[in-house]
């Protein structure tokens, strides 16, 4: 999950990495009462979006006044930056930046250690300071076991070429970076710049983080910063019931027990659709796990046919600990509750293979679901399934 900068602060804040003050706003009115509550001479107003270019795209200015924090927050709120709407500002403190350094903590999967880079190039994209002067960018990779120990922070300090007065009051900085990084589960910590002002203190000025929603169940108080606004209603629902739903873009709603199959099932259907009129492809992902039951199928089913673009639907099952009959009672239960909610349902396409597969054949057939066919093989109810969507589509055009 990844953060907004204003939770980035507070996590950073949390953890007492030096930050700046800053308070959040919706509106511009609340934007003015911000900067007066902060009454610095000088704030900057931000918007909160998970993208890089904010600043690029008029979303950072600085304001002087209450009042023109106000009109700041007025001209960035509604901004769209690379597709994303912004609904929030931050008004933060100014700061009398001296220097701008880069500083960021990540998992390298590849090698099952963490990375360090730092750089006294910050407030650019490192990507860019990467390829076209890598000598300016320190990397590190080290052991968990080890952590951010004081040697390394000196070392790596040292190499990116910090003054010894700097060095000192950089080390605790990285240490608690480091620990904000391992207590809060991340599996990214990334400070940009991270500034020394004019004083000769170091405050980490905009911050950057992910965290492991594997380790989700170690943080209850995660739960808190998930921003359910600018989730698709669909995806939050079925993260609700526990499923695993992705919502693409396309109008053949897909179901099926593994991700693998899954997979699959969507290339076969993004196949099966290339020669047809409206071209139709999948429009989820949706995994409904080895070992689910009839409540699970139901569910699943409940909200892809939620999805207005959804004009056919193709459930792949490959019976193993997941048996095929208990999926045909998970879609037989699913009509039943779209019937009691005076919802039409849509053509389904089923294939059943491996476990009870006649078993749960045979529950369907005698179930005489309305717009429901059984097909035999995964290629062949992929081409029905596509077939469906778009004569569906061509009646509606």
């Amino acid at each position: 999950m990844d953060l907004y900068e204003y939770q980035a602060r507070d996590l950073f804040e949390k953890h007492d990495v030096p930050v700046l003050r800053g308070i959040t706003a919706t509106s511009p009115t609340q934007a003015e009462e911000a900067a007066q509550k902060l009454g610095a001479g000088v704030v900057v107003v931000k918007a909160q979006a998970k993208v890089g270019g904010r600043g690029k795209a008029g979303g950072v200015k600085l304001a002087k006044s209450p009042s023109e924090a106000a009109e700041a927050a007025d001209a960035i709120l509604g901004l769209k930056i690379k597709g994303h709407t912004v609904r929030r500002v931050m008004v933060a403190e100014g700061a009398d930046i001296a220097e701008e350094y880069y500083f960021s903590i990540l998992l390298d999967r590849t090698k099952r250690r963490y990375l360090v880079m730092l750089s006294k190039e910050g407030g650019v994209e490192i990507e860019t300071l990467a390829v076209e002067r890598p000598e300016a960018l320190v990397r590190r990779s080290f052991s968990p076991l080890d952590g951010m120990t004081t040697t390394l922070a000196r070392d790596i300090a040292t190499e990116a070429g910090f003054s010894e007065e700097e060095i000192t009051k950089l080390i605790p900085v990285f240490k608690k970076l480091y620990e904000a990084y391992v207590e809060e589960d991340a599996t990214l910590v990334e400070v940009n710049p991270l500034v020394k002002t004019s004083s000769g203190d170091m405050v980490a000025l905009d911050g950057k983080v992910s965290l492991d929603e594997n380790a989700a169940f170690r943080h209850p108080d995660h739960a808190e910063l998930q921003d359910h606004s600018a989730q698709d209603p669909l995806e939050l629902k079925a993260q609700k019931m526990g499923l695993n739903y992705v919502k693409l873009d396309g109008s053949v709603g897909v179901i099926g027990n593994g991700a693998g199959l899954v997979m699959s099932t969507l290339d076969v259907v993004a196949y099966a659709g290339e020669g047809l009129a409206s071209q139709p492809k999948p429009a989820n992902f949706l995994d409904i796990g080895g070992g689910a039951n009839a409540e699970v199928m139901a569910n699943g089913l409940e909200v892809i046919l939620g999805d207005a673009q959804v004009k056919s639907v193709f459930v792949n099952v490959f019976g193993g600990i997941t048996a095929c009959d208990e999926v045909a009672k998970g879609i037989v239960q699913a009509f039943r509750i779209l019937e009691s909610e005076g919802i039409e349902p849509k053509p389904l396409v089923v294939r059943l293979d491996g476990n009870n597969a006649e078993l749960g054949r045979s529950i369907l057939e005698d179930a005489n679901l309305p717009k429901l066919q059984q097909v035999g093989t995964m290629d062949e109810a992929a081409r029905t399934a596509a077939e469906l969507a778009d004569s569906a589509v061509t009646v509606n055009a």
